[in-house]
């Protein structure tokens, strides 16, 4: 799978903000890279809160979403089982084709992880 641009990662951080909103969470901020080197991702929560920073270079781009949807979560707090519905409503948002009309720099890299058949498990 290809890595993605910083194009795509603004598109997706637009997208993961704006559904958080919508299921009335905390949209945290999202940057790149990290600041501390040798992570793939790293968390700073704030009272009102929080900022997601997620390497991009050499990765592939379904894992730098995973690390921003996991993000959402983390900065909530999310506990199971609402931690896995909002990770469940988050892929499928991001493989919609209703928000990929407003994003089309997600188009590419959404037709690869559906091609994969990448599914979010719920236990």
């Amino acid at each position: 799978m290809k890595a993605g641009t910083t194009t795509q990662f603004a598109a997706a951080a637009r997208l993961l903000a704006t559904e958080a909103h919508r299921y009335g969470l905390i949209a945290p901020g999202f940057r790149s890279p990290p600041r501390i080197i040798g992570f793939d991702r790293t968390v700073r929560r704030r009272q009102t809160g929080g900022m997601v920073a997620v390497a991009l270079r050499g990765r592939p781009f379904v894992a730098v979403l995973s690390d921003m949807i996991e993000g959402v979560v983390v900065i909530n707090r999310l506990q199971t089982p609402e931690a896995d519905r909002v990770r469940t409503a988050l892929w499928t948002m991001l493989t919609s084709n209703d928000h990929l009309d407003r994003e089309p720099h997600l188009v590419n890299q959404v037709d690869a992880i559906e091609h994969q058949g990448l599914q979010t498990r719920v236990a």
